[in-house]
């Protein structure tokens, strides 16, 4: 079984999102370098974040996110975004009407269920989860391996955080990636268990 990650870019101050949900400057990392890094060449970035973020992309088998990021992207028009396989969806809601039932999406009552269900579809391969309030869920329930950031230098004051309404403490390893890219930091812990 491949491990559970929990992922996103995120502000200094640990937001993923403003308070209207616009993720602001967090991506433009992805708009800062000059090597592609998919296929749509609309993404570009510096060497040092291609290397680090192709790798770390091309594990990735199955996304899980809430019903919130689904309905905000409205879906990724049926596709996975990134090239990812699956995505698992957690919503106390059914599939929207009219929804293609053969897309790759899955919707799933409760974290501990969307979990079970990524990592019997990824397999070997990992399973990210999308920072945020769901993220938050996922790691509060134990299930979360690896906390990865790409940390954008700005300093959003409110909005989405990172670890949504998590409110106990855990412990991480210290990072056992930190690598600088333009306009962004990657860092990556492992879950103290």
């Amino acid at each position: 079984m491949g491990k559970v990650v929990m992922y996103s870019s995120v502000s200094v101050d640990g937001f993923v999102a403003d308070d209207n949900d616009q993720p602001g400057p967090l991506f433009d990392w992805l708009s800062s370098g000059d090597v592609p890094l998919d296929a749509s060449g609309e993404l570009k970035v510096s060497q040092t974040s291609y290397d680090y973020t192709r790798a770390s992309w091309d594990q990735i088998g199955v996304t899980i996110v809430g019903r919130h990021v689904f309905d905000l992207t409205g879906g990724w028009g049926g596709t996975p975004p990134s090239g990812i396989d699956h995505v698992v969806v957690v919503s106390h809601r059914p599939m929207p009407e009219g929804w293609d039932p053969e897309a790759p999406f899955h919707f799933v009552d409760g974290v501990e269920a969307a979990v079970a269900k990524a990592q019997d579809l990824a397999g070997d391969r990992v399973v990210e989860v999308a920072a945020g309030d769901v993220g938050g869920q996922v790691l509060a329930a134990g299930l979360i391996d690896e906390v990865r950031m790409d940390v954008v230098p700005v300093v959003f004051g409110s909005g989405k955080r990172y670890f949504g309404s998590v409110r106990a403490q855990h412990l991480l390893e210290d990072p056992d990636v930190v690598i600088q890219g333009n306009r962004v930091l990657h860092l990556r812990y492992r879950v103290r268990r």
